[in-house]
């Protein structure tokens, strides 16, 4: 089944655009209960699921043994701006482990926090790994691999560290992996259908606090993304700015190449959504249209307008167009 029209850029009376892509949301059972496209058609998730790769970091007991708050939880879930709440925290969490920058694996990156950048360039000082979007998760994997007493190149695909994730995330996804491709922090990326990362999504869910292992993993990690919105990602970013406007009742995680998640706890309900041509207009598009369309976040809320519901204006502030919902998708 082809990808199908979801997200439509009209100027002048005219339709210019339109992103084409799948998306599913699941019950806590793992059915879907609506889809669009094809809920088969297999993709990389990319840093939408980074919860499910911080899975292990609680499940196998490091998280407690090294004494994690909820903050560094939060980053280990997250694709941060490089900001200093995040860049600073990520340090810290390093020192206490006995390790520094040169132990990620991330790569290093300028950061996206305007006020970040500015302080590098202003100082003629360069970008370390810690900048890099990745660097809590990288900080997870690293903990995770103290605790195991494994090797220093985590993000390989055979390490003990990367075996588990992948056990997990076949796990939750209900789906055998087909395969995996190299991110953008050098870490594997499984591949999994449209229908399995919102199966997972669910799962997470439903999760409860005082559930098995893995249940009680998932709901500490889902709290610790709702209530630290600003730590997922940053200013001006979709992610902080729909949780925040959500009062910590959903979840949302964006992932390169168009990928968009959300967990509906109070629903028990996952969504995910995949663009196909990979712009971040479309997939933030379509997520606010589903979260909409699910009742948590108001038709009138301004969070919306951004991505959605309000003009797209041009440098001299004047409205030249809109966006609008492809017909049949999510009205």
């Amino acid at each position: 089944m082809p990808a199908v029209p979801m997200i439509e850029l009209w100027r002048g009376g005219l339709l210019e655009s339109v992103h084409l892509g799948h998306a599913v949301i699941c019950d806590a059972a793992g059915g879907i209960v609506e889809a669009w496209g094809d809920p088969e058609a297999v993709i990389f998730p990319r840093s939408s699921c980074k919860m499910i790769q911080a899975l292990p970091l609680l499940e196998s007991g490091a998280a407690d043994r090294f004494g994690l708050n909820e903050a560094q939880l939060a980053l280990a879930c997250a694709s941060h701006n490089g900001a200093a709440i995040h860049t600073g925290a990520v340090g810290r969490w390093l020192d206490e482990l006995g390790l520094g920058e040169g132990d990620l694996r991330c790569g290093v990156q300028m950061p996206d926090d305007p006020e970040a950048r500015k302080g590098l360039v202003c100082s003629d000082t360069s970008p370390c790994q810690i900048h890099n979007n990745c660097s809590g998760k990288h900080t997870g994997f690293l903990t995770l691999t103290k605790h195991l007493g494994a090797g220093p190149e985590y993000h390989e695909v055979d390490h003990p560290v990367q075996r588990a994730v992948r056990a997990a995330f076949e796990e939750v996804t209900g789906e055998a992996s087909p395969g995996f491709g190299i991110d953008g922090c050098s870490a594997p990326n499984f591949a999994t259908s449209v229908h399995g990362l919102a199966r997972a999504m669910a799962f997470f869910a439903a999760a409860r606090p005082d559930g098995g292992r893995r249940e009680a993993a998932a709901a500490r990690l889902v709290r610790a993304m709702t209530q630290h919105p600003d730590l997922v990602a940053g200013e001006g970013r979709s992610c902080t700015r729909l949780m925040r406007a959500m009062g910590g009742r959903v979840a949302v995680k964006t992932g390169a190449e168009a990928v968009f998640v959300a967990i509906l706890p109070e629903q028990k309900r996952g969504i995910a959504v995949k663009i196909m041509d990979g712009g971040t207009r479309g997939a933030e598009a379509a997520i606010v249209a589903l979260l909409r369309r699910l009742g948590v976040l108001a038709a009138d809320d301004p969070v919306l307008a951004p991505y959605l519901t309000g003009p797209i204006t041009n440098r001299r502030g004047l409205a030249v167009g809109d966006i609008r919902l492809a017909p049949g998708f999510a009205a």
